[in-house]
């Protein structure tokens, strides 16, 4: 008898903001000589995905550029502004149809590593009818592995509604990770000091 093919998984990078608070796009500040999109797209690669999409705003020169190396579609979304719903929303609908599962992450979690992208992908291959979800500050949140089932809730997302509600109204679906440390976001430019 034949081994099942495990379920296969996209990659949504959300790089689509403006960062008005920080003044410049947070996505290009740089870590260990890195910006913090390539770093982002880069880890999440190593979880073997079907497809990675990486939304850029409607400027998306700099950020494309930034990732230009990487095996990586870049796409613009023209409605960054409407929140961070357009940005996922123009992401999953790029996705490839293959994708049964899409993991989402952010740009400003610097201390994001491999290991916990390759943990969420591993729990949501336990469960691919159900989500894996980073667990910090006493939430749920992104990364977050999603299965297709739910892509309709979050292309019908509007404002600033990203995966998050969902897996808070979804709760009893998803595996939660732990990882404290991903509570520290870029915000401001002291953030990443």
């Amino acid at each position: 008898m034949p081994e099942p093919v495990p379920a296969r998984h996209g990659v949504v990078v959300l790089a689509a903001g403006r960062s008005r608070r920080l003044g410049q796009l947070k996505q290009l500040l740089s870590v260990d000589g890195e910006t913090l999109v390539h770093r982002a797209v880069r880890m999440a690669l190593r979880t073997g995905p079907l497809d990675c999409v990486v939304v850029c705003g409607p400027e998306p020169e700099p950020v494309a550029a930034s990732v230009a190396d990487l095996a990586c579609r870049r796409v613009i979304c023209a409605d960054a502004d409407l929140g961070l719903s357009a940005s996922l929303r123009c992401g999953l609908c790029e996705l490839d149809a293959h994708c049964e599962g899409v993991l989402v992450l952010l740009t400003d979690q610097p201390e994001l590593d491999a290991a916990h992208l390759q943990a969420l992908r591993d729990a949501w291959l336990a469960d691919p009818a159900g989500a894996a979800a980073s667990g910090y500050g006493g939430t749920l949140g992104v990364p977050a592995l999603l299965p297709r089932s739910w892509f309709g809730l979050l292309i019908d997302g509007t404002g600033d509604m990203g995966a998050r509600e969902l897996l808070r109204a979804r709760k009893d679906r998803v595996q939660v990770l732990p990882a404290p440390q991903l509570e520290r976001d870029i915000d401001c430019q002291g953030d990443l000091e």
